[in-house]
């Protein structure tokens, strides 16, 4: 027990307990009275008023309750505090993780099962309740405040920084699950904002402002205590840096769930069409297990809601470290095959046994996982060229259902008149379009750019001509590159290309100066980048090169090969829903996984729709009134089109919970962390009791009841 202001109550006790003892010493001296009849005896001789000290003190009744009413009111002014562990920190930002992996049901409470987010709210609520609360009587010591963070992929501040406990309390039970990735940067980035900045001047002797920049009047000042709510199954944790305040750190990690919690889960799932007879259609279903004994699963295939095939998979036992405890998942897969032509949405469901064993899938949400594969298609390829036989030669050979070679001249000519829209892909080879009155190099739709370098917003900015070599490393899972082995492509020389921040580029393959295989992307545009000359390497000599145009050829014009990464109907909760629709679309909505709702989307001048982020996997359908896309689904006059998003992650998946965490400058233990008691104030209580105990005292005067 703690006491906010005893010196208040040491005072007030000192004067008011003497007081009251005093007048209990006080006596009635008599006066002798002349009375004319025996009716006014009662009357004379009742004690109307002390008036002379020091009688015997007498055992009172009255005075043993006003005793206990005084002390009770003057133990209420001390504030009387449950005694606590609560570090001396005023303000406290909670980060609550609602990221997919704390879906797993593996805590315990009187009424049933619960899942780790679940748990992690009612820990944040418990600090919240443990927050100094103003007081009347705390002589300008400040109250604890709060700002509440939920973060997924994404983060969102809940709460501004508040001392209002209510208000804290229901921000954080309003916070839901969602089924995307845990990334904390943007949550820390989110934080720091929150810190108040000071512009300082720098001036010469003239008094003029030569340079201004900001400085962070926390550092020296008040301090924020971070509080992280996780499983520590964050990815890029290391972005978060810790500081010290005397000798205490400013960052906590409350450790949610066990340690040793199973799962199994869906890590991986996409599609592929044969190459000579497209209707031959491919599923591939990766499966990973931390189960620490061998099991068999069974893999559901439906297609269009209807079951196809049931197949098992064989999950070996996933590898325990001894010295940390932590689990090496184990994987196993499974190959559909079916006869498809048509596109079709393929939905694989696990049979793990949850329901039954539950300690052995504690996370059911990545148990399912669905597919857009579009209907089978043999390609329209154009080839803008001013000569290189390489390309064209290789090209011929494929089964297409259309291929045109184009000098540059005529390209230009069909962009202006829209004859290029009937092909699927376009390979630029050497050439690059002139830019329209818009600005822009690349109209909508598919390109294989080669031998040149495609300036921003869509490309890379180019740095010069380096020295060659050979590819380094190469993005081995990649439609694109997965069959290829590119060790043996040698480059006499290469551009020099830097990716700009924020753009939609990534790098595909590397030399030792840099990126020489990239791909670009957006709502209008889809490319793949090779900006080195092949005649200048060993490339087109070696059955590589065919094999990557071929490849090519299937990623960006059939879409015979469909991965949750790389397809834009297939998205990763935390992403957005991103896509084009005809310009003349109208009533546009997007239905939402449940069926229960949808929400209205207003299209740009050229079609452009955003949804999102995406929070929750599922179906979602995109619905509207006018022209349709050949892939599009057409019910009474309404196009549809289906987007399917899925969690397909194995670090969420790895449901064991992490005992430390390493930020960028220290390592944070769970079981080190400061362990926090709620500060109750007693004092109401007190008061309370004074109270109820003063109402008996003025019922045993009313009743003339003495001891």
């Amino acid at each position: 027990m703690t006491w906010a202001t005893p010196m208040l109550a040491a005072i007030v006790a000192a004067i008011a307990i003497p007081a009251l003892v005093i007048l209990y010493f006080l006596k009635l001296r008599r006066i002798p009275r002349e009375v004319s009849s025996t009716l006014l005896w009662k009357k004379a001789i009742q004690d109307l008023q002390a008036n002379a000290p020091f009688q015997r003190l007498r055992k009172n009744l009255l005075l043993f309750l006003q005793l206990i009413v005084l002390g009770l009111i003057i133990f209420g002014l001390a504030q009387p505090r449950s005694a606590s562990s609560v570090s001396s920190g005023q303000k406290f930002i909670l980060m609550i993780d609602r990221s997919a992996s704390m879906a797993s049901v593996d805590g315990q409470t009187d009424l049933g099962k619960q899942t780790r987010f679940e748990e992690a709210k009612k820990q944040a609520i418990e600090l919240v309740q443990s927050m100094r609360e103003p007081s009347m009587f705390s002589q300008g010591e400040k109250a604890d405040e709060a700002m509440i963070i939920a973060f997924d992929a994404n983060a969102e501040i809940i709460t501004s920084f508040t001392s209002d406990q209510s208000e804290l309390i229901n921000s954080i039970n309003s916070i839901t699950q969602s089924d995307a990735p845990s990334s904390i940067a943007e949550a820390y980035r989110l934080a720091q904002a929150q810190r108040p900045k000071r512009i300082v001047n720098a001036t010469n002797e003239a008094g003029e402002i030569t340079e201004s920049h900001e400085l962070d009047e926390l550092k020296g000042g008040e301090p924020y205590f971070f509080h992280l709510f996780s499983d520590g199954r964050v990815s890029d944790i290391d972005s978060v840096r810790a500081e010290e305040v005397d000798a205490q750190t400013t960052f906590e990690y409350h450790a949610i769930g066990s340690q040793s919690s199973n799962n199994i889960g869906l890590v991986a799932l996409r599609s592929e069409r044969d190459y000579d007879t497209p209707s031959k259609l491919s599923i591939f279903v990766a499966v990973q297990s931390t189960d620490s004994i061998e099991r068999t699963i069974d893999a559901e295939l439906i297609i269009d809601g209807s079951t196809r095939s049931v197949r098992s998979i064989d999950l070996p036992a996933a590898t325990i470290d001894e010295t940390t405890g932590q689990r090496t998942p184990a994987s196993g897969g499974v190959i559909f095959e079916l006869d498809e032509p048509n596109g079709i949405i393929a939905r694989v469901r696990l049979d793990t046994n949850g329901n039954e064993n539950p300690e052995a899938d504690v996370l059911l949400s990545d148990n399912e996982a669905t597919l857009v594969v579009p209907p089978a298609k043999q390609a329209a390829v154009a080839l803008i060229s001013t000569g290189n036989l390489f390309v064209g030669s290789a090209i011929q050979g494929m089964p297409l259902s259309r291929f045109d070679t184009i000098t540059p001249a005529q390209y230009e000519e069909n962009r202006v008149s829209g004859e290029n829209d009937v092909y699927d892909l376009i390979i630029l080879d050497g050439y690059l379009p002139k830019k329209d009155e818009f600005g822009s190099i690349l109209d909508p739709g598919r390109y294989l750019i080669l031998g040149e370098v495609v300036p921003p917003p869509y490309g890379v900015v180019d740095k010069g001509v380096g020295s060659g070599g050979s590819i380094i490393d190469w993005r081995r899972t990649h439609p694109v590159l997965r069959d290829l082995t590119l060790d043996a492509l040698l480059l006499a020389e290469n551009p020099i290309v830097e990716i700009p921040e924020d753009s939609g580029v990534i790098s595909l393959a590397e030399t030792a100066s840099g990126p020489v295989i990239l791909e670009t992307s957006d709502a209008d545009v889809r490319a793949i980048m090779v900006p080195f000359e092949l005649t200048k390497t060993n490339w087109p000599f070696d059955v590589s090169f065919v094999v990557f145009l071929a490849s090519t050829v299937d990623y960006l014009a059939t879409g015979s090969t469909v991965a949750v990464d790389q397809n834009e109907r297939q998205i990763v909760p935390g992403n957005v829903l991103s896509d084009r629709i005809p310009a003349d679309a109208s009533g546009v909505r997007v239905l939402l996984p449940d069926g229960s709702r949808s929400e209205e989307l207003i299209p740009t001048a050229d079609g452009r729709v955003v949804y999102g982020p995406i929070t929750n996997a599922g179906l979602y359908r995109l619905r509207w009134r006018g022209t349709s896309a050949p892939t599009d689904v057409v019910e009474d006059g309404t196009n549809y089109r289906t987007f399917a998003a899925n969690l397909l992650d194995p670090t969420e998946s790895n449901v064991s919970t992490q005992s430390t965490i390493a930020l960028a400058n220290q390592i944070v233990t769970a079981d080190s962390s400061t362990q926090r008691k709620r500060i109750k104030d007693w004092w109401p209580y007190f008061l309370m009791g004074a109270l109820l105990i003063l109402l008996f005292e003025w019922w045993v005067y009313n009743k003339k009841m003495y001891l």
